[in-house]
């Protein structure tokens, strides 16, 4: 999956927030207007009504979008999402964010994104696999191994990915495995893929600690969010040496100076229905309380927005690795570099997911699959070519580390455009 998201709060429209970075980057860049205006509009904008029929007979009709915001660099490549507040502005905004993430990793794929307007919770398997399939179909034409390749988000996971290629494959006559990632891993997916946002997240902390001369042995660490990306990121930081003092979920915060035994709270959280609520080794603290915690890395993993310009100024990391997107607003970046912090952006340190996916369906293309060893190590080079390359960014133009990640994703872009030539 490609990360959870919700909405950015206090931004009416998700996509000027995404924006309101890239406008700084391009400016610095020199963006030609022309360039600017190319790469600011998505490419492809579809939107489609499903009906469905439900368990009881009746037909629901329910909304589809996806957007291709980009496929200079590659074939579209981005979540499906399925949720009640999804959006046209929000896939926008997300499939945006798929560019600069692709970009800025080298991954030879554009941004995209999809979703529909609907609450999974509330649904059967019966039900889920007819809306999936009823997607696919009204999206046979845009979707394609050398044209936009989908994948979990928010919603919707490998059973729906599953649905997504057979009924793809249905339509154009053969298997077609490369439709789609994050597949289970006897149709296709790759090892390593489920883990894969989770150990970007720690090997981007892992060269942001070594450039702040911090030892990971005698760090502390607070997790914000215990799904995939932040369990997963939890327990590699812990592998590393790191104190795990605080972890949460939407039940709250659980806090620890004497650090949480983070295979323990996974164990608990999976035989307690995807909850830490009880869990009985920490202190029950808020969210909020968590964000402000005095421990050298913090790691925002659940939804937007969560670090504004209200809780800024009560941050005490040294470090911000966001394993969600967009986890800090616009109104708060200048806040947190006034203060010293430094700041893993979302677009560096949560794209492991698209690196593995990328591998996933190279494999899909070759028809051999990789060992789970070569999947990491070839994962964790690219992460760290990719933080140094923004790092040394960040140095060249005197900018913090989001608008350094933003710069080298729009410049590659940018240049390849140019080199492709227009009408």
């Amino acid at each position: 999956m490609e990360v959870k998201e919700s909405k950015l709060a206090g931004h009416s429209n998700p996509f000027e927030s995404m924006m309101s970075r890239f406008d700084v980057a391009a400016k610095i860049l020199g963006l030609d207007e022309d360039t600017y205006n190319m790469l600011k509009s998505p490419v492809k904008q579809v939107m489609v009504n499903l009906p469905v029929t439900m368990d009881n007979g009746r037909i629901n009709v329910y909304e589809g979008f996806r957007v291709i915001h980009n496929n200079y660099m590659g074939p579209g490549k981005g979540g499906i999402r399925f949720a009640m507040d999804v959006d046209l502005d929000e896939v926008k905004a997300l499939a945006a964010w798929m560019t600069w993430k692709c970009a800025v990793v080298n991954v030879p794929f554009g941004g995209a994104k999809g979703g529909v307007k609907c609450d999974p919770r509330t649904m059967s398997k019966g039900e889920l696999e007819r809306l999936t399939r009823a997607y696919t179909q009204a999206m046979a034409d845009v979707f394609g191994p050398e044209k936009d390749i989908p994948a979990p988000d928010m919603g919707t996971g490998q059973q729906e990915m599953a649905w997504l290629m057979d009924e793809f494959s249905r339509i154009k006559g053969f298997t077609n495995a490369g439709v789609v990632t994050g597949k289970p891993l006897v149709l296709g997916g790759s090892k390593g893929r489920v883990e894969a946002t989770g150990r970007g997240v720690m090997v981007t902390c892992r060269a942001a600690l070594n450039k702040l001369k911090i030892n990971p042995a005698n760090a502390t660490a607070a997790v914000q969010g215990f799904g995939n990306v932040g369990s997963i990121s939890a327990k590699l930081l812990e592998s590393q040496g790191i104190k795990i003092v605080a972890i949460s979920d939407v039940t709250g915060a659980y806090y620890n100076a004497n650090g949480i035994n983070v295979s323990e709270a996974i164990a608990y959280s999976q035989a307690n229905k995807n909850s830490l609520e009880g869990y009985k080794n920490a202190e029950k603290i808020t969210n909020d309380q968590l964000l402000t915690l005095d421990v050298d890395v913090l790691v925002p993993a659940a939804l937007q927005d969560v670090i504004t310009k209200d809780n800024a100024p009560n941050i005490k990391a040294k470090l911000i690795v966001e394993g969600a997107n967009g986890p800090t607003s616009a109104n708060a970046d200048a806040i947190l570099k006034e203060k010293g912090i430094m700041i893993v952006p979302d677009i560096l340190a949560n794209a492991g997911g698209v690196t593995v996916s990328y591998f996933e369906w190279v494999q899909n293309h070759q028809g051999y699959y990789w060992t789970e060893e070569r999947v990491n190590r070839r994962a964790d080079r690219t992460m760290k070519e990719a933080f140094e390359q923004v790092y040394q960014a960040s140095i060249k133009f005197n900018v913090d580390m989001r608008i350094a990640a933003y710069i080298v994703a729009i410049d590659k872009v940018a240049s390849t455009r140019k080199l492709l030539g227009g009408f």
